[in-house]
């Protein structure tokens, strides 16, 4: 496999073709821990935590290291997969260089799928092309080279994003898009600890009525559901990637009472969470025994 490296003090870029001969290498623990781009042509089918999308026409993917990812079939074109860490390039601190935060990562929707249009798939096809140039030439400036690539990739896949999922944010204020934004980012830093939209509405100094309105003006979910979906989402990771049992996920999700807790789960996903973890388990073992 051809496995294009850079690596500098802390520093990790990575760029490798995608087929289907690379389906278990990239699905293996080597690339847990980075934050992960790809560039799929139509036949590929992704598994991204408990949603498998399949590419109907080139699509790009955004999965954080906290995301759960399977390639689980190939197409018969190669693509592009790109792995970094936040000491090559965080989002948070350069959020005004690419305004992707919320967006393409940490999302309300957990949905990390751009599809590029026709008029952008040359475009998109055009960065990959130089990275991996620029990888051959090996030149001092292949850090910053890079690094520039990956930010109008990330901008250009931003400016996508908001026309595929969020209705008419192209002609909202931008002070309605960019307080999606800002909460978006808040549920993900404290869902853990803050469960209600009065929690988030003293940390944004506005009433909890002024964030139903905005969310309203955008026509997302109710906040209040956004916040209890990130909670049961990581509940559904704990539950199938690890041993811990329902109580303790409870506890490490700051809830001081496990049955509260588990009557959220169930009206939320319409199971228990032992129910949801034999379920999901069992498929996968079916699915695992059938692909052997």
């Amino acid at each position: 496999m051809q496995k294009n490296l850079f690596e500098h003090k802390l520093k990790t870029f990575g760029l490798l073709s995608v087929s289907q001969d690379q389906t278990d290498f990239i699905n293996g623990p080597e690339y847990k821990q980075y934050i992960k781009i790809l560039f799929l042509p139509p036949g590929y089918k992704v598994r991204v935590d408990f949603s498998v999308y399949e590419t109907q026409r080139p699509a790009l993917f955004f999965v954080s290291p906290n995301q759960y990812l399977k390639l689980e079939e190939a197409g018969s074109d190669d693509g592009y997969f790109i792995f970094y860490n936040r000491d090559f390039y965080c989002i948070q601190i350069h959020d005004q260089e690419v305004a992707c935060d919320g967006l393409l990562f940490n999302n309300i929707h957990n949905m990390p799928k751009v599809e590029a249009a026709e008029e952008e798939i040359a475009f998109i096809k055009g960065l990959f092309t130089e990275m991996v140039h620029e990888f051959k030439l090996n030149d001092s400036s292949l850090e910053e080279m890079v690094r520039t690539y990956l930010k109008q990739l990330l901008i250009r896949a931003t400016r996508s994003w908001k026309r595929q999922h969020l209705e008419n944010a192209v002609n909202e204020p931008q002070s309605d898009l960019e307080f999606f934004r800002k909460f978006t980012r808040l549920v993900e830093e404290h869902y853990k600890s803050k469960h209600t939209v009065a929690d988030y509405a003293d940390l944004l100094c506005i009433s909890p009525k002024t964030i139903t309105h905005k969310f309203n003006r955008l026509r997302l979910p109710q906040p209040n559901e956004v916040i209890k979906d990130r909670i049961v989402l990581e509940a559904k990771r704990l539950l199938v990637h690890t041993s811990l049992t329902a109580k303790e996920i409870a506890y490490d999700l700051g809830y001081q009472d496990p049955a509260y807790f588990s009557r959220l789960f169930l009206t939320k996903t319409g199971e228990s969470p032992s129910n949801f973890r034999t379920a999901f388990l069992t498929e996968h073992s079916l699915e695992s025994s059938r692909g052997n």
